[in-house]
């Protein structure tokens, strides 16, 4: 099913633009929620008139996501956690650890931001990027010390 968005969703697209979707998702989700309306030509045509509305709304949400890039870029961020003999840690650091110890420094960030492919098991430095808005992801430090 064709859905044109009326707001920007990271796994699908910006405001305004038209997508394809499984129809219980915009049955369900997308169309109750008014996230979405479906892609006929009268919503086109009224999307197409508020696309200048869209286009500032865009250029808002780009500029705040690359005030919030520069106020990440450079973050140090330091997890102790217990480790072993050989240096390796019991257990693992994950999101949701990076996610506190970012709230220590009053920086605020989702889940769904922190790319990490995997849970860091070993002590040292780490380059984790964070997704603030599409094409915009900056990095940040993550020390793992011992405890």
């Amino acid at each position: 099913m064709k859905v044109i968005l009326k707001e920007t969703i990271n796994s699908l697209g910006i405001i305004g633009s038209e997508v394809a979707v499984a129809d219980g998702y915009a049955r369900n989700y997308l169309l109750p929620q008014d996230k979405a309306v479906l892609a006929t030509p009268q919503n086109r045509h009224k999307m197409a008139q508020e696309k200048t509305k869209f286009d500032i709304q865009i250029a808002k949400e780009r500029k705040l996501a690359e005030e919030m890039a520069q106020k990440l870029e450079g973050v140090v961020c330091q997890i102790s956690a217990k480790v072993s003999e050989e240096d390796r840690l019991y257990g693992s650091v994950s999101t949701r650890d990076i996610i506190d110890a970012l709230a220590g420094q009053e920086i605020v960030v989702e889940k769904r931001m922190i790319l990490m492919k995997e849970p860091i098991k070993e002590i040292g430095s780490f380059k984790i990027p964070i997704r603030v808005y599409k094409e915009v992801e900056p990095e940040i430090t993550v020390e793992i010390v011992p405890e």
